[in-house]
């Protein structure tokens, strides 16, 4: 049986990304968001709220319980201003709020006391997409 360990994280993300376009819709403001203060300009691609989704839905089958915070300093990146040498700078925090509330309305995700954990629904999800893949 294939797990979500055996594929590779760029397909995974990808099918699971195309399965949540059914499930979640981006907010109006995505359109126009930069993904953290690291970054110069908003994603180009059209689906990258859905690819952040996956991303995040994977990351939580791996990671366990995690928090925003967390979340935000895996998604930061370097900042460089003028000619100061780069700093790191953590992700947006509302996009990975708002991620996770959607996510949890479709019961994808639950929360516990140490942060927002994958929910049965999530894990049975994101293992028959590597079922998928692998066979």
């Amino acid at each position: 049986m294939a797990s979500v360990y055996d594929i590779p994280p760029q397909e995974l993300i990808k099918k699971i990304a195309e399965e949540l376009e059914k499930k979640i819709e981006p907010p109006e403001w995505s359109k126009w968001t930069k993904t953290g203060v690291s970054k110069e300009k908003s994603p180009e691609k059209d689906d990258w709220w859905y690819v952040r989704a996956a991303s995040i839905l994977r990351k939580l089958y791996k990671n366990g319980p995690t928090g925003v915070s967390r979340l935000r300093t895996e998604y930061g990146g370097a900042s460089k201003k003028k000619s100061r040498p780069h700093k790191f700078k953590k992700g947006s925090g509302k996009i990975i709020r708002t991620v996770l509330q959607q996510l949890e309305e479709k019961e994808l995700v639950e929360k516990t006391d140490k942060g927002r954990k994958i929910s049965s629904k999530g894990r049975s999800l994101l293992d028959k997409t590597a079922k998928k893949l692998k066979g």
